[in-house]
């Protein structure tokens, strides 16, 4: 149905406007105020008007694929309605519709929009493809799932639940993926004459005649059954988003962060399942959505899948279209798995620190920022976790290459390592090749420089341990990692903060006495506010290269 679809802008400010080729299931994901919902409302709108509007800033067009004449009548066939007794059909016009609409068009109007959609693109979406379209947002999914109007079972049903009623086949599967998520079994109660509504059995229904009849068993097998106006709104959620699923049978499918009102395990679910039903059909589902579960859920379907993570700047946007075999081999990796590196998806920033110790202190430096000089800290920031210096490009790497601005906070014993160790960190940040080999050899010379003290550079001073031109260099050796992204701490390590507090040890002793020291409460006047230098003015250095648009070390 819909071939392909243009953005108004790429991946980079540099990089121009983006064609997504389309696949079954398109998932936008990134940061708050990213435009995730923004797209879906523009791509219905075009669906309903085939046009833009002036309002429109992120989809510039769509592209369709066409019906070849043998199939353009089958669906002029399956959308011709017989006229009403007072209904008066124009001259050389046919009376289409579905699910309640009915609208004329001159028969050759409409055979030619299916067959060139994209040379007809207002005709084919305002009598064809919005009548295929539905948008699911916050409040509307509720709905779907009754109560509603039984409407006559001897014409077509004129809602998704009505035509779920209808199929024993399609209720059943239904109803298997409800029970999958819930451990309760939904069920359309007709026994309210003249409407349908969704309970909730312990038991599932002994046959379908029992569940859509009216003698004495259906009865009272839906007596027992719990009214769906008491379910939980996550049950409501699911089973309405399920019902169109299933039974609506829509071409084009928006759904407005589906994960709401769902446990991570049950978003992860209905990921799956809506991305398997347009598995061998010509359904195409777009969501957006803020849940890491729902995307891996989306991802380990099988379906062919798009992700397009969208970010907004100052006023800069950008869109960079992911593969699902980039997410998948993140999930594979134990490390990227335990430290949740998905969840990057929905930041602007991440920073990767070497241990949960230092995430936790970092964190806490930059809340404090925040509050104290909301310009100064790192907005929308995620903190993760490494295990140890070395595995900190592990996880920056292919946060990095799927466009996410990553940053890393390494202690200074960095320079220790040459060889594999030190290429790795180099090719983590994304240093030119060339002049990582000049660097190496930088590295090599600070080592000698730090051993030669015959100190410990981590313990015992960092770089004060150095003077003159030879702590110039290395600093100017630290000032091009950070413009890389790659942060070394000059004291040497974590416990090298905030000296003045006097907290002693090291790890998590060392920050629970710190945490201490800092005091809690906002209120109280012992509690440390953000500083001019120290850490203050690290975090600070760090946020510059968020900051900053031509920020390098991302891969374009």
């Amino acid at each position: 149905m819909i071939k392909s679809f243009r953005l108004r802008f790429g991946k980079a400010p540099s990089v121009g406007p983006e064609t997504i080729n389309c696949t079954p299931v398109t998932v936008f994901v990134g940061p708050n105020n990213s435009g995730k919902s923004k797209v879906l409302q523009e791509l219905h709108r075009f669906c309903q008007s085939g046009a833009t509007s002036s309002t429109d800033v992120i989809l510039d067009n769509l592209e369709f694929e066409k019906f070849s004449g043998d199939e353009a009548e089958k669906r002029i066939a399956a959308l011709t309605l017989r006229p009403g007794p007072t209904e008066e059909v124009y001259p050389e016009h046919m009376l289409i519709g579905r699910r309640g609409n009915r609208v004329q068009i001159r028969r050759e109007d409409f055979l030619s929009a299916l067959t060139d959609p994209n040379s007809e693109q207002r005709i084919f979406c305002y009598y064809y493809l919005a009548m295929h379209t539905i948008l699911l947002d916050g409040g509307s999914r509720f709905n779907l799932a009754g109560p509603i109007g039984a409407g006559d079972l001897k014409a077509p049903p004129q809602s998704s639940f009505q035509a779920l009623f209808q199929d024993d086949s399609r209720r059943a599967e239904w109803r298997r993926m409800v029970h999958q998520a819930f451990g309760v079994y939904p069920v359309i109660d007709p026994t309210e004459l003249g409407s349908l509504r969704l309970r909730l059995s312990a038991v599932p229904p002994p046959s379908p005649s029992t569940e859509r009849g009216l003698h004495e068993e259906a009865v009272a097998f839906h007596r027992a059954a719990q009214s769906g106006d008491f379910a939980s709104d996550g049950i409501k959620a699911f089973a309405g988003i399920m019902t169109e699923v299933t039974a609506g049978d829509p071409s084009v499918l928006l759904i407005d962060e589906p994960e709401a009102f769902l446990h991570p395990g049950v978003a992860f679910m209905l990921g799956r399942d809506i991305s398997r039903a347009t598995v061998g059909s010509e359904k195409r589902l777009f969501a957006s959505t803020h849940s890491p579960n729902f995307v891996m859920g989306c991802v380990q379907s099988g379906a062919p899948i798009t992700l397009i993570r969208l970010t907004y700047r100052q006023g800069v946007p950008t869109a960079r279209v992911l593969a699902s075999t980039d997410i998948l081999r993140l999930m594979r990796n134990p490390l990227l798995r335990s430290t949740s590196v998905l969840t990057g998806l929905f930041h602007e920033n991440v920073v990767v620190t070497e241990s949960d110790a230092d995430r936790a202190f970092y964190q806490e430096i930059n809340e404090r920022l925040l509050r104290d000089y909301p310009d100064q800290g790192i907005p929308n920031c995620l903190f993760l976790n490494a295990q140890n210096k070395q595995t900190v490009p592990t996880i920056i790497r292919p946060l990095r290459e799927l466009g996410i601005a990553t940053a890393g906070i390494v202690d200074i014993d960095v320079v220790k390592d040459g060889g594999t160790t030190w290429a790795t960190t180099m090719q983590g940040a994304f240093l030119p090749e060339l002049e990582g080999q000049a660097i190496a050899h930088l590295r090599t010379a600070a080592k000698a420089k730090f051993d030669a003290t015959g100190r410990d550079m981590k313990r015992d001073g960092g770089i004060a341990l150095l003077a003159g031109t030879d702590r110039e260099a290395v600093e100017n050796l630290f000032r091009r990692l950070a413009e890389y992204g790659l942060f070394v701490v000059p004291g040497g390590e974590l416990e090298s903060w905030l000296k003045s507090l006097g907290a002693t040890g090291y790890g998590p002793k060392w920050l629970v006495e710190m945490f201490e020291r800092m005091g809690e409460d906002p209120g109280n006047s012992s509690y440390v506010r953000a500083g001019a230098n120290d850490v203050w003015s690290f975090i600070r250095s760090i946020q510059k290269w968020f900051a900053d648009p031509n920020r390098r070390g991302i891969p374009t």
